[in-house]
């Protein structure tokens, strides 16, 4: 090999078994699947909504949907997101009815189609209330990576502990993001009509 030559083959060597070594340590610790998968929220689900109607995964498709997860005997965070939501669907106008709005239970023991019919009843009509049986509602749990655990309470009865953000999924169903209700109503409606 020639003299003026062998430096070079040495450093291209030394520069390629580098990037093939943080390559490896990268794949190893997680980066480059972090970096080259979807978000992994959602999946296949069969519901039924507060009127009865089984409504699935299928049904988020064609359309930008909002969905939050709770319970009807919640005293704070859940009325006061199923509020903001119903503020940004007013603010909507005309467009809310092309966006699909879900209160999903994290409690079906006790959220039941009419506990949740009667519950929705003081939010916007755009807000469906979805429940079913614990395995169907574990399995959307499940699938949508939500954290729910019975709390038991000193006079016998329980509350839940549960992920409170808003899923936004896009007009395939897919997960964006969490959708950040700390603006304005307008602005947070501005900012979904991009989706439709």
């Amino acid at each position: 090999m020639d003299r003026s030559i062998r430096p070079l083959v040495i450093v291209a060597s030394f520069a390629v078994s580098l990037l093939v070594g943080l390559l490896i340590m990268l794949w190893a610790l997680g980066g480059l699947r972090t970096v080259t998968a979807p978000a992994a929220i959602g999946g296949p689900f069969q519901l039924t909504d507060q009127a009865g109607q089984t409504v699935t995964d299928k049904d988020l498709k064609g359309r930008p949907t909002l969905i939050f997860f709770g319970f009807t005997h919640c005293p704070d965070v859940c009325p006061t997101a199923l509020f903001e939501i119903s503020e940004v669907l007013k603010a909507m106008g005309k467009d809310a009815d092309r966006v699909n709005a879900f209160f999903v239970s994290v409690d079906p023991e006790r959220d039941t189609a009419a506990a949740m019919k009667d519950y929705l009843s003081s939010f916007d009509p755009h807000l469906k209330g979805l429940t079913g049986n614990p395995e169907a509602v574990a399995k959307v749990l499940s699938a949508y990576r939500v954290y729910s655990k019975k709390v038991p309470l000193k006079d016998g009865d329980y509350t839940m502990d549960h992920t409170a953000l808003i899923y936004l999924m896009d007009r395939d169903g897919r997960f964006v993001s969490p959708f950040n209700l700390k603006r304005t109503p307008q602005e947070a409606a501005t900012d979904l009509k991009k989706y439709l």
